[in-house]
């Protein structure tokens, strides 16, 4: 008896951690930037791409007043396809099509376009991390400290990544530590595309260089990272974070057309940037920048009274979004 309670309790667990964890696509084809609504039962949902995947084709959705994303098989919805403008006109009064015209209005800017703060209803800030091409590992600080600060106050933790294709392919043994944490519910991550390549060239000016360098095919940058998200189990976000945070209004348009959000920063602490209530804080999680990240685990550190007392939180970047522009 006591044995089949304990095998009882064993799949349990293992169901639990299966449904915890996102699908793969590992065989992807035929993947398209498509937009529509998708009706089923009361729910009308945003559709910001289609693939096939074994026979199967597959809708990633987006709920436009939560920004909260999901694939599912398109064949449990109704859609009706829609060009870009008719989407924002049809969800012209959700978080969504509101953050997607903030970012548009400061296309001009060549550094740090796109949202740069929320808007919580609390003290704290948004944490995001970006995950750059780099041949040194996962700095796993950020993630075990923030765990181990805010468990007792804030469970799972919620933390946005910056995600490369190039750093998803080279860092497999750290994305699976990334996706076993999150399955244990000690985060709760956010992964916002981040191109594929993440070029750079130190020599260039700012209007020559990352994704404004001479040459660079957009469409692959953007949508390759969304297949390398999918094959890896990771979910795809409505949210994109320029390389260098360097765009131009050219390419600040390009992105909205994909009907993604562009996401900033008011406090890369690295520059000695200091967050406020409300910032979304830039740190780099990729072994690159470990002032940064002495830097925030000091700021954490310091809020420790406040955090235990829940005077002081991390946002989840949806929600901190949804709260700057929701209704």
């Amino acid at each position: 008896m006591a044995k089949r309670f304990y095998l009882f309790v064993f799949f349990l667990f293992f169901a639990i951690s299966t449904l915890s964890a996102q699908t793969t696509y590992p065989d992807i084809k035929n993947y398209q930037v498509y937009f529509g609504s998708a009706k089923r039962n009361t729910q009308d949902w945003l559709v910001l791409r289609r693939f096939e995947d074994h026979n199967k084709s597959y809708l990633l959705l987006l709920d436009p007043r939560e920004l909260e994303t999901k694939v599912d098989e398109a064949s449990l919805y109704q859609v009706n396809h829609l060009t870009i403008d008719e989407l924002r006109k049809y969800f012209a009064v959700t978080a969504y099509v509101k953050a997607l015209s903030k970012a548009e209005s400061q296309d001009k800017m060549i550094q740090d376009a796109g949202i740069q703060t929320g808007m919580p209803k609390e003290t704290g800030i948004t944490l995001t991390a970006d995950l750059c091409p780099s041949h040194r590992p996962l700095d796993r600080r950020i993630f075990t400290d923030i765990f181990n600060e805010f468990k007792k106050v804030e469970q799972p933790v919620p933390i946005a990544l910056s995600v490369t294709g190039i750093w998803m392919r080279a860092h497999q043994a750290d994305l699976a530590w990334l996706k076993d944490m999150q399955a244990h519910r000690q985060i709760n991550i956010t992964w916002i595309n981040h191109s594929f390549n993440h070029r750079v060239n130190s020599k260039a000016p700012l209007t020559q260089n990352f994704l404004l360098e001479k040459g660079t095919d957009i469409y692959y940058e953007v949508t390759e990272t969304e297949k390398a998200m999918l094959k890896n189990g990771l979910l795809p976000s409505c949210f994109f974070r320029f390389p260098g945070l360097v765009s131009d209004a050219q390419l600040v348009d390009a992105i909205i057309n994909f009907g993604l959000i562009p996401i900033g920063t008011d406090a890369w602490l690295a520059k000695g940037q200091q967050p406020q209530n409300g910032s979304i804080v830039l740190i780099h999680g990729n072994g690159n920048e470990p002032v940064g990240v002495a830097d925030f685990i000091k700021l954490i550190q310091s809020k420790k009274r406040m955090i235990t007392n829940k005077q002081w939180l991390l946002y989840d970047l949806r929600e901190s979004v949804e709260d700057e522009f929701g209704n």
